[in-house]
């Protein structure tokens, strides 16, 4: 009810024409915001992707995983993604982990290959188990990987 005090009755609304630009220019802010919004999030891509396939694991990423593994041990669970990173960075967009291939781990590069090489040498020997799955699908297609560190006792 407020609204209606500020409004002069004895005046000519605005014309329809004037309307229809106020719609279009809230569209086109509108759009300029989405604009923004998806041009900042493809830099944050670009820049996990380069850092992704650039540079070598951390020791923060390490300790990472290691917190990871302790708060799903306290929570009383055998399991925990340790890492997540686009399908798109593997060699095959994912498509060998998406269908269960053994080879899985031979399309895997940057980070997530590095990783996957620390299992190896140190994860594997200690008794853990690793897999990868498609973790998201947006629009259906495989999105999102993630790498699973398990330590489970053996099924009898």
């Amino acid at each position: 009810m407020s609204e209606h005090k500020n409004v002069d009755a004895s005046a000519a609304p605005p014309s329809a024409d004037d309307l229809r630009k106020q719609v279009l220019e809230r569209e086109m802010e509108e759009m300029e915001r989405e604009r923004k919004l998806k041009s900042i999030e493809e830099q944050k891509h670009a820049d996990f992707a380069s850092d992704f396939l650039k540079k070598h694991v951390s020791e923060e990423e390490i300790a990472m995983v290691r917190r990871l593994v302790a708060n799903a041990v306290k929570a009383g669970k055998f399991e925990a993604m340790v890492y997540s990173f686009p399908s798109e960075l593997c060699t095959d967009s994912g498509r060998a982990i998406n269908s269960g291939d053994r080879d899985w781990p031979s399309t895997l590069q940057g980070k997530a290959k590095e990783f996957f090489e620390r299992y190896q040498t140190y994860g594997k020997p200690q008794g853990y188990k690793l897999k990868a799955m498609i973790i998201s699908f947006p629009g259906g297609m495989p999105g999102d990987v993630g790498l699973f560190l398990n330590w489970a006792p053996e099924k009898v």
